[in-house]
C-alpha cells in the first residue's frame, strides 16, 4: 500500500511538472505571437528617411533636441502632418487638425487605454490620465473650485507670501557674488517655488523646499525621476519593451517603481494629515475634494499627483524659458518695468489682480514666451474609429495623432516669416492684448479639456515675472548655448539654467 503510494506522488509529480512546461510554453509562445503581430503592425522594416533616422537617432547630428528634429520634418511637410511609422504615430502642427481633434470630433480622440497605460503607474485615475465620466467628475469639481473668487484669492495670498519671504531674500542673497557661489540654478529655484506653493495652495501644507538652505526633497526628486521614466516609455518602439521589464522588475522600471512608492507614500501622508487637522471650511483643494470624496484615499492620491503635475512642472518650465529669453532681450525687461512703474508706481511690486488686468505687455510677453517654448511640448490623443483629418490624412482606429505645440510656435504658415523672433508686440493691437484662436496656440489645449488652471498659472507667472525684473538684473552664464531639453512629461531644461544676479539700485 505504501509502496502504491509512493508511485501515485510520483505520477502528481510528473503531471504537475508536464502540466507547468506546457502552461509556461504555451504562454511563451502567446507572447511572442503578440509581439510578432505588434511588430508587424508597426511597419520597424520601414525604409522610409523619417524612421531610419528616429531608429539609428541620426536626426542628433543635426538637431540638439528631439522636439527641433519634429518641429523641422513638420515645417518641410505640405499639409504640416507627418507619419512614424515605427511608433504608430501620426503627428500635426495643422490648427485645422488640431480643432477637429480638440472640438468637432472630440469623442473620437480620447486619451485612450494606451496612453492611460503608460502614465498609470504615476498618475493612476487622475484627471490627466482618465476619459469619460470620472475625467467629467474630478473637471466639474475643479472647475467649480478653480473658478471661485475665494479660492484664486487665496491663490494669490500664498503666491505672494512665498515671493516675499523666500524667492526675493534668495535671489538677493547671490547678487553681487562673483564666485562660483554666485551662480544660481535658476530651474531649480522656480520648481522648488512652485512646488511649495501647489502644495500650500492644493493641500495645506508647506514643504519648505524653497528655505535658504535648499534642501534636498526626496518627495520632489521622486516625482522628477516618475515623470522622466514614465515620458521615456512613450519613445520605446513596442509597449513590450518596458512592459518585460516592469515584470521582471529591472532596469529603468524598477527605478520608477521605487520613485512612485515614495510618491505614494507622501501624497497618503499629506492626505493622513489633512484628516487628521479637519477637512471642513479649509481653503486648500484637497480638503474641497474631501468633502465628496473621502473614502477612498488611493482616488484621492491620484488626485494629488494630478495637480502637483500641473502646478509644479509647468509653472516652473514657463518661468525658466521667460528669464531665458529675457536674458537676451534686455529691450523687453526694460518694457516690462517701464509698464510696472506706470500700473503699479513702481518695479519690483508684486500685482494685484486689478494691477494685472491692466499689465498688457506683460502678459503678451507670457504668451509669447510658451509660443517658442510651450511647458508641455506635445499632447498624444487615440482615435478611436477610422477617421480623415481635415488635411486628408487617412487615421486607423487605435493610431496615436499628436499634435506639436513646440512645432506649431516656430511654423511660418501660422506666424508668418518672423516666427522664430522673440516679439511680444504680435499679440498686442494698440497696446492691448488680442488673443489668437486656441487651435494656433494649443498651449492650453482648447475645446472640453482646455486647462482648467491657466488663469491661476498666469497670475502666479506675471507675479514672479514683475517682481524680479522689477527689483534684479538677471544674466544666464552662457547666453549664447540654447536650452537642451532633457525626456520629461513637461519641457525640462537639461543641465537646469545656471545664472548670475545683480540687484537693481534706485
Amino acid at each position: 500500500m505504501s509502496a502504491l503510494s509512493v508511485n501515485s506522488g510520483y505520477n502528481l509529480d510528473a503531471i504537475s511538472t508536464v502540466f507547468c512546461f506546457l502552461f509556461f510554453f504555451f504562454t511563451a509562445m502567446f507572447s511572442l505571437f503578440s509581439l510578432l503581430l505588434f511588430i508587424l503592425r508597426l511597419r520597424p522594416w520601414c525604409n522610409c528617411h523619417v524612421c531610419r533616422s528616429f531608429l539609428t537617432s541620426s536626426w542628433t547630428k543635426d538637431f540638439a533636441n528631439f522636439c527641433d528634429w519634429y518641429a523641422h520634418l513638420l515645417r518641410k511637410s505640405p499639409t504640416g502632418t507627418i507619419h512614424i511609422h515605427v511608433l504608430g504615430n501620426i503627428v500635426t502642427s495643422n490648427p485645422e487638425n488640431v480643432e477637429y481633434m480638440l472640438k468637432t470630433r472630440f469623442d473620437n480622440y480620447p486619451k485612450g487605454k494606451p496612453f492611460t497605460v503608460l502614465l498609470g503607474d504615476l498618475l493612476g485615475r487622475g484627471i490627466f490620465n482618465v476619459d469619460g465620466d470620472m475625467w467629467r467628475f474630478q473637471r466639474k469639481m475643479a472647475s467649480l473650485e478653480l473658478g471661485s473668487v475665494t479660492v484664486r484669492s487665496h491663490a494669490l495670498e500664498v503666491v505672494a507670501a512665498e515671493i516675499q519671504s523666500r524667492l526675493i531674500p534668495l535671489m538677493a542673497s547671490v547678487s553681487g557674488n562673483d564666485s562660483d557661489a554666485g551662480i544660481l540654478d535658476l530651474q531649480d529655484v522656480f520648481r522648488r517655488f512652485s512646488f511649495d506653493n501647489i502644495c500650500k495652495f492644493s493641500f495645506g501644507l508647506d514643504p519648505g523646499c524653497l528655505e535658504p538652505s535648499l534642501p534636498v526633497s526626496k518627495f520632489a526628486d521622486a516625482f522628477d525621476l516618475a515623470s522622466k521614466l514614465s515620458a521615456e516609455r512613450a519613445m520605446t518602439s513596442s509597449p513590450v519593451f518596458w512592459k518585460i521589464k516592469r515584470f521582471f522588475n529591472v532596469g529603468s522600471e524598477k527605478q520608477l517603481k521605487e520613485a512612485v512608492r515614495i510618491i505614494d507614500d507622501q501624497a497618503k501622508e499629506m492626505i493622513k494629515q489633512r484628516r487628521q487637522m479637519g477637512y471642513v471650511a479649509k481653503n486648500d483643494l484637497l480638503s474641497r475634494f474631501m468633502a465628496i470624496v473621502n473614502d477612498d484615499d488611493q482616488y484621492l492620491r491620484d488626485i494629488v499627483v494630478s495637480f502637483l503635475l500641473a502646478g509644479r512642472d509647468t509653472i516652473s518650465s514657463g518661468l525658466t524659458s521667460l528669464f531665458y529669453l529675457l536674458s537676451q532681450h534686455p529691450e523687453v525687461k526694460r518694457a516690462i518695468r517701464e509698464e510696472s512703474d506706470r500700473v503699479m508706481g513702481r518695479a519690483g511690486a508684486i500685482p494685484s489682480f486689478e494691477h494685472m488686468r491692466e499689465m498688457h505687455y506683460l502678459h503678451a510677453v507670457l504668451y509669447e514666451t510658451m509660443r517658442l517654448f510651450p511647458p508641455v511640448q506635445f499632447d498624444s490623443k487615440f482615435c478611436q474609429e477610422d477617421d480623415v483629418l481635415p488635411d486628408g490624412t487617412f487615421v486607423k482606429s487605435g493610431t496615436r495623432v499628436t499634435y506639436h505645440p513646440y512645432a506649431m510656435g516656430r511654423m511660418e504658415s501660422i506666424w508668418g516669416p518672423d516666427c522664430l523672433d522673440f516679439k511680444p508686440e504680435r499679440w498686442l493691437k494698440n497696446g492691448v492684448y488680442s488673443p489668437v484662436s486656441p487651435y494656433k496656440y494649443p498651449v492650453f489645449q482648447g475645446g472640453d479639456r482646455v486647462c482648467l488652471g491657466k488663469e491661476l498659472a498666469l497670475v502666479e507667472m506675471k507675479c514672479v515675472a514683475a517682481a524680479l525684473v522689477g527689483r534684479f538684473d538677471i544674466q544666464v552664464s552662457q547666453p549664447g548655448q540654447p536650452p537642451r531639453f532633457a525626456p520629461g512629461l513637461t519641457a525640462t531644461v537639461r543641465g537646469g539654467l545656471p545664472v548670475r544676479v545683480e540687484e537693481r539700485r534706485g
